[in-house]
């Protein structure tokens, strides 16, 4: 672990020039979709930025309206109790997952294997090397689950870059035996259409179901060709897992046409993205829920058959979300908040040029029963402490924070950091707490910051892009009595009933007496 330099709460929020200025002009302005895959194999991209724009971050910086490069600020109810950086792998760290005393950190090289039965000193149990974007990680029993998002010359963990343009390439899902935590076991491959961005389990007691989102389908590829309106569906046996197979593709956007009945983007919708696919998926299994962020669509749909999932509702904000790219319920099950990742993760877009309603999180009332339910939108939510120019920073992942009566959540922001934030009243948000950097770069835009922030067992934890694995202890009455709840697993992805979880949990360790 590497020393922590920490100075608590900003001085005030930057105020950024409204002057467009280089890579941000071309995310914001109304053409074709604004945002952009994110990131593959190769290093992600930099961005250059005026001479205005960089003259402006050292000011700030000078003055302290914004932290220095590297200098991490919090606000006083979060402690920052470790960091654990990059080891070995030089790729993009990604997605984190959870069980028992381990945390679970992809990263564009393979995944790591933590110990964090300690918060406050993390160890690395296991590094195993596995390349291929993104690497979304999902744990469930004794599995582990690998998503692979660029194309491979086969399904090995040796595997190499080759075009997606030819037929024996590889992208797809993979998956291990985690038994012994030491020593993963790599025992199953299975390739879906486009490859796996993301993927969201559906666990059963005999097997485990794996939804699996991916999109952008070229003609010039042959395993990713257009239409792509739906996901794949991946059975897998938990005593013969090397039997997983897709067993369905539901298209959840029918209609005419060459892309299917999603949102068609520019130039009938100017910034937004054309529905080709889903980006990411959140089930509820407890309510045989799902809600799917899909591009240019967000929706709402049932799992009571989990091979079969059938859309409740589809909706769209042309005005204000250029990519759907995740989804949370709150505990009831009456709200989700899907997020907006313009620009991809690369752009710098929480400045005051872009505004609170761009790059945001969109909360959605649940209304109705069954089948009849729909999708109310009620307000927007955007942290308001302003990054450079020189800092990507957009809503990313997060989770809930488990306390009844409440809706709390902690998210990821790339550079804009860690963000606690209240939707209990639907329509005024607001955050509680916060963790961030300074940018890495004053000269140029370089990506980085938190890829996803969840909380687990008391802490929250945060998968640093480039700066490795962050663990923060929050202290608030509002979120303290989410300590007393303990989870054997968590995928957030697969969202929990905590209550009943940890309820049933409590019966199995401690008894009914």
């Amino acid at each position: 672990m590497t020393p922590l330099r920490t100075t608590h709460v900003r001085r005030r929020r930057l105020g950024v020039a409204t002057a467009a200025a280089g890579l941000l002009a071309a995310l914001l302005t109304a053409g074709p979709a604004a945002a952009v895959p994110d990131p593959g194999d190769a290093p992600a991209p930099q961005g250059t930025v005026s001479a205005q724009d960089r003259a402006e971050a050292r000011a700030a910086i000078g003055s302290g309206e914004i932290p220095a490069v590297d200098q991490v600020v919090h606000s006083d109810n979060i402690t920052h109790l470790a960091n654990v950086p990059r080891e070995g792998f030089t790729g993009i760290n990604s997605d984190l997952a959870f069980q028992g005393k381990y945390a679970f950190a992809g990263n564009y090289d393979g995944f790591r294997i933590f110990d964090i039965s300690t918060p406050s000193a993390p160890k690395t149990v296991a590094q195993v090397l596995c390349p291929g974007s993104q690497n979304d990680i999902s744990v469930s029993g004794n599995l582990l689950f690998l998503s692979t998002d660029s194309s491979r010359s086969d399904n090995s963990c040796t595997s190499t870059t080759q075009p997606a343009t030819e037929k024996s390439s590889w992208e797809g899902m993979k998956i291990f035996d985690i038994t012994d935590k030491r020593n993963p076991k790599y025992v199953a491959a299975v390739e879906t259409a486009c490859g796996s961005h993301t993927h969201t389990l559906v666990p059963e007691r005999r097997n485990v179901y794996v939804y699996v989102s991916s999109y952008s389908p070229n003609a010039a590829f042959p395993d990713c060709r257009p239409p792509h309106d739906g996901i794949s569906v991946i059975k897998v046996p938990r005593k013969a897992p090397e039997k997983a197979a897709v067993v369905n593709f539901p298209v959840l956007f029918p209609g005419e046409g060459p892309d299917g009945g999603g949102n068609p983007g520019a130039p009938t919708n100017p910034g937004v993205s054309k529905t080709t696919g889903c980006h990411d998926i959140t089930v509820l299994p407890s309510k045989d829920l799902a809600a799917g962020a899909c591009m240019g669509d967000g929706i709402l749909f049932s799992i009571k058959d989990p091979e079969n999932p059938k859309v409740i509702d589809q909706v769209q904000d042309n005005v204000n979300f250029a990519f759907w790219h995740s989804a949370t319920f709150n505990q009831k099950a009456d709200k989700v908040v899907f997020t907006d990742e313009l620009g991809g993760g690369v752009g710098a877009t929480c400045n005051e040029r872009t505004g609170p309603n761009r790059g945001a999180d969109g909360i959605y009332d649940i209304v109705g029963k069954g089948d009849k339910r729909k999708l109310v939108f009620r307000s927007y939510f955007k942290i308001d402490r302003y990054q450079a120019d020189t800092e990507n920073c957009v809503a990313h992942n997060g989770s809930l924070i488990p306390v009844k009566g409440r809706d709390l959540m902690v998210q990821a922001w790339y550079q804009g950091g860690v963000s606690v934030w209240e939707f209990t009243d639907s329509s005024r948000p607001k955050e509680i707490a916060y963790f961030e950097r300074g940018p890495l770069s004053t000269e140029k835009l370089v990506t980085g910051g938190s890829w996803s922030a969840y909380y687990y067992n008391g802490h929250i934890y945060s998968n640093d892009e480039i700066k490795g694995l962050d663990v923060l202890r929050l202290d608030d009455r509002r979120t303290d009595p989410a300590k007393r709840v303990r989870m054997h697993e968590l995928n957030v992805q697969t969202q929990p009933d905590y209550f009943d979880d940890f309820d049933d949990d409590f019966d199995d360790d401690f008894g009914d007496d």
